[in-house]
């Protein structure tokens, strides 16, 4: 059982730390993505895994193993990095075959090896080019491949999607994806693309100045933030956010936006303390048009032929939404719209913390 446990871990480079206090637990076999801003301290994180950083404090065991002091050569890992990291004077075979020619692997062992990595990466026919004959997809299928012929306890990943195309990067995260479901291996996935962490993750650890933010599975994470900064970090558009304070309505209570005076009905009575300054969020796509909705003024159109994305203004609120229905509003032209109560997010604003009362699953 390759489980990969982080206890307590912390790194510092003098007085300054850049890694605080993580605990992560990833069960054999899970897919985990680390994801957040550049400079969030998760490519420090995935490098003490591997053991190319000393760790200040804390342990990381894999297996129930402690790795702190084992060598990065000797702790079963095989890491996938952003540039590739390939032999250009070595065939796509060679460069595959490299580290166990080097570990005194037989011949016959590593010809196996090598062409079964290569069956399943689809590298069959380009196992005598060399690097330089190769696109920025197949080179980083070679460096996968290089990684799965070690079959090692832990696939390690540090944003190895970064250098390619969009298109090209989509297909990619098909490829990993598929990969993990195959080989079924522990893996450790860094990234500051939220998308990729949506769509390839059992579960995202979200990261911010060394801190762990929220651990959980994709949807929990995206239904349920537990603070403003995850909320506006997990997703694509950005959800948005108003500040204002929250009022008693008529069976209901009310959100009252401080800058323009917008209010949202709440759909329930809430508890929370009246006198506490909140901060509404919503997702673009919980937005419908409707005639006895908010009358805003339309600022942009997008259209993606899948979606539309419409900016709209009210007094000196911007609000962005996302219709899956084909809008034909034009800009200076108003738009009725309202929100769906049941995905309404609500956040203190002094702390940037989930009120309790909205710790739920979206319905």
């Amino acid at each position: 059982m390759a489980n990969l446990s982080i206890h307590n871990v912390k790194k510092s480079y003098g007085s300054h730390s850049v890694i605080q206090d993580i605990s992560v637990d990833i069960p054999d076999g899970e897919f985990a993505v680390l994801v957040g801003p550049s400079g969030c301290g998760k490519s420090t994180l995935l490098r003490m895994i591997a053991g190319l950083e000393d760790i200040t404090s804390g342990q990381i065991r894999v297996a129930g193993q402690v790795m702190n002091d084992v060598s990065p050569k000797n702790r079963d890992m095989a890491m996938v990095f952003q540039n590739y990291a390939l032999y250009p004077h070595m065939t796509v075979g060679q460069n595959m075959g490299f580290s166990l020619k080097i570990s005194n692997v037989p011949k016959a062992e590593i010809e196996q090896r090598v062409g079964r990595a290569a069956e399943i990466l689809a590298l069959g026919p380009l196992l005598e080019r060399y690097p330089r004959q190769l696109s920025g997809g197949q080179r980083q299928r070679v460096a996968m491949g290089r990684a799965i012929v070690r079959d090692p306890q832990v696939f390690l990943f540090d944003e190895p999607l970064s250098n390619l195309d969009a298109k090209l990067r989509v297909a990619m995260r098909t490829e990993i994806k598929q990969l993990h479901q195959r080989l079924r291996t522990t893996t450790v996935y860094v990234t500051h693309d939220q998308v990729e962490a949506m769509t390839l993750a059992d579960r995202i650890v979200v990261m911010r100045d060394g801190v762990v933010e929220q651990v959980g599975a994709p949807l929990e994470v995206y239904d349920q933030p537990r603070n403003v900064f995850v909320a506006g970090f997990i997703g694509s558009p950005a959800m948005n956010f108003l500040r204002g304070a929250l009022v008693d309505g008529d069976k209901e209570t009310v959100f009252r936006s401080d800058s323009s005076g917008l209010t949202v009905r709440l759909g329930r009575q809430l508890t929370a303390d009246r006198s506490r300054p909140v901060i509404l969020g919503i997702r673009p796509e919980h937005f419908v048009t409707t005639e006895d909705g908010t009358p805003t003024e339309v600022v942009v159109v997008e259209t993606t032929g899948s979606a539309t994305q419409v900016n709209v203004r009210y007094g000196s609120d911007e609000i962005i939404c996302e219709f899956r229905e084909r809008v034909l509003a034009r800009p200076g032209e108003r738009l009725c719209i309202a929100p769906l109560p049941h995905a309404i997010h609500l956040f203190d604003a002094e702390t940037g913390r989930r009120l309790p009362e909205f710790d739920r699953s979206l319905s």
